[in-house]
Order: structure tokens, then sequence, then C-alpha cells
């Protein structure tokens, strides 16, 4: 009987201390919820409303020159510019809709998945400490780096990406109008499943200690990849959810000490390359795009980005220590 008791009086206090959990990140999932849709829920209608009024085209057509030197015909331009205005999804839309073959849609494909999504991303890496401009200069010249080193690199693949165009049919503005409500509504929905679901994994873990049992084991990489040991957990999130998950999990250790701000925009510098890898590489694989490329290219960028980040500031540094005026101010 006082076995049993025990067990019962076990049971109830964990019960006791998962509501209090789910109570305790409610509050903030809504909060991160809510500031990150005022981020993307007009960026999404202006973007809607330009792709509507032809000016993305416009925009794509004077990138027609520089993408014929990446392998690509100028019309892949305008999936560049989609993706890089709103999603990786959107791109892949335009993308199939295009005469492409494999190989161009390899290029084409994972330029967009190291520069998607701008606009949105930009203002979300801002919240967490990162300078927004300088983040999506450097994904968009990553991109096109990226897509030189692909043309030389990868074999002829001359099968088509697609062998059916699909002609869209352009909708109305009644049309348009409403669904962009309905998958804001879903998107909105989503957002926040997905928000309180990590913030109560990340309480759950801190509970248990499973942090830092996480923690340990991914110190080794987190140093391979020039990250802080304890960013594994950001690390994580960032690379299976993506960006705006991976910052709203950033923002919440943040503001209860759990990580500093200059670590947070070190994590960022890795995650605006990779990011979001489950995903993207699911999607882009089952449409017929090589994981191998996908993964073996945006690991890459990462870690070129990352450690010649680390390697500047470094001498960057010595070279101020070392500056004439730094000495007679050490020295006064």
């Amino acid at each position: 009987m006082n076995l049993k008791l025990h067990q019962q009086t076990h049971m109830q206090s964990w019960i006791i201390r998962v509501i209090r959990i789910l109570r305790k990140a409610f509050l903030p999932s809504l909060k991160t919820t809510l500031w990150l849709l005022k981020i993307m829920i007009p960026i999404s209608f202006v973007v809607t409303l330009l792709q509507y009024l032809g000016v993305i085209a416009w925009i794509a057509q004077y990138l027609d020159p520089v993408f014929q030197y990446m392998g690509l015909p100028g019309a892949s331009a305008i999936a560049f510019v989609t993706g890089a205005s709103v999603t990786t999804y959107a791109c892949l839309a335009v993308m199939l809709s295009m005469q492409l073959t494999m190989r161009q849609a390899t290029i084409l494909g994972i330029m967009v998945l190291i520069c998607h999504a701008l606009p949105m991303e930009s203002a979300v890496v801002k919240r967490v400490g990162s300078k927004p401009w300088r983040m999506a200069v450097l994904r968009i010249i990553a991109a096109f780096v990226a897509a030189f080193y692909l043309n030389l690199v990868l074999p002829d693949m001359p099968q088509p990406f697609n062998s059916s165009v699909v002609t869209g049919i352009t909708p109305t503005p009644q049309e348009l109008l409403w669904q962009w409500v309905i998958s804001s509504l879903k998107l909105s929905l989503m957002i926040f499943g997905i928000i309180y679901g990590l913030m109560v994994i990340q309480r759950v873990f801190e509970r248990l200690g499973i942090m830092q049992m996480l923690t340990k084991p991914l110190r080794p990489l987190m140093r391979f990849l020039g990250l802080p040991e304890n960013a594994s957990y950001l690390w994580l999130v960032g690379n299976v959810l993506g960006i705006s998950y991976g910052s709203a999990a950033m923002i919440d250790l943040e503001e209860r000490g759990q990580i500093t701000r200059e670590e947070a925009n070190d994590v960022n510098y890795h995650l605006i390359m990779n990011h979001s890898m489950l995903e993207d590489t699911l999607v882009y694989a089952t449409a017929g795009i090589s994981a191998w490329w996908i993964l073996s290219t945006r690991m890459l960028f990462a870690l070129i980005l990352v450690w010649g980040r680390r390697i500047a500031l470094k001498i960057f540094n010595i070279q101020k220590k070392n500056s004439p005026i730094f000495l007679y101010v050490k020295k006064k």
C-alpha cells in the first residue's frame, strides 16, 4: 500500500510540474508568436502584392546577364528573386513551371536555400541582436559564390528537372486576397504550435537536465563549427526548424539568461547559411535535387563564413591592440 501510495504521489507531482510548465510556456510563446507575425504578415502581404503587380518579375529581368554566367538561363532570375523575397516553396513553384535541366535546378535550388525570405528572416535575426543588412548582404553574396562554385564542380546532368511545364492561372485580386488570408491564418496557428512546443520542450529538458546531457556530446561538433560550446540546442533547433523558430528559442534563452546576445549572434552567422536542413532538404530532394549537394554546399559555406569571421576578428583585434593610438591610450 505504501509503495502504491508513493507511486500515486510521484505521478501527481509530475502532473503538477507538467501543468506548471505548460502554463509558464504559454504567455512567452504567445508573445513571441505575435512578435513574429507582426514581422511576417505585413512583409508577406507586400511581397504577394508585388508579385501580383509584376514588380518582382521586373526586378528579375536585370539579373538575367549575371545568371547566364552561372550556367543558368536568364529566366531563372525570376525564381531566385521570388525565393529571396518570400520562401523556398515559392521558388520551387516557379522552378516547376520552367524548363530546367537537373544541373540547372540544383544550382538554382541551392542558391535559394542559402538566400531566401530575406525581408522576413533579416527582421527576425535583428531581434536576436544580429545586424539585418549585414546578414542579408552576406546571404546574397554567398548564394552567388555558391552558384559559381557549383557551376565549376557539378557534373553534367542533362535530364530534365520537370518534364511537364505547369501553366498557372492568374487569380483575381479578390481570390489573391482570400488565398493570402487563409495561408496567413494557417501560418499563424502553425507558428504558435511550433513555438509553444519548443518552449515546453526547452523547459522539460532543463528540468530533467537533458539540456546539459545534450550539450556535452555535441561540444566537439560546436568547436569544429566555430560556435559557442553551449549553443548545441540552438544549433539543433535552427537546423531542424529554421531561423524564425531558432530565433524564437534564442530570445527565450536570452531573456532567461541561458545564453548571451553575443553567443546568439555567433550562432546566427552559421544559421544564415545552414538552417532548416531537415525540411528544406526533404522538400527539394523530393523534387529530385541531390541531398548530398544541398547538405555539403550549405555546410561548407557555413564553415567558411563562421571561421572566416573568427579569423578576421582575431586579426583585427591584434592590429587594433598594436596600433600607435591604442598603445598611447593604454600607456596614458
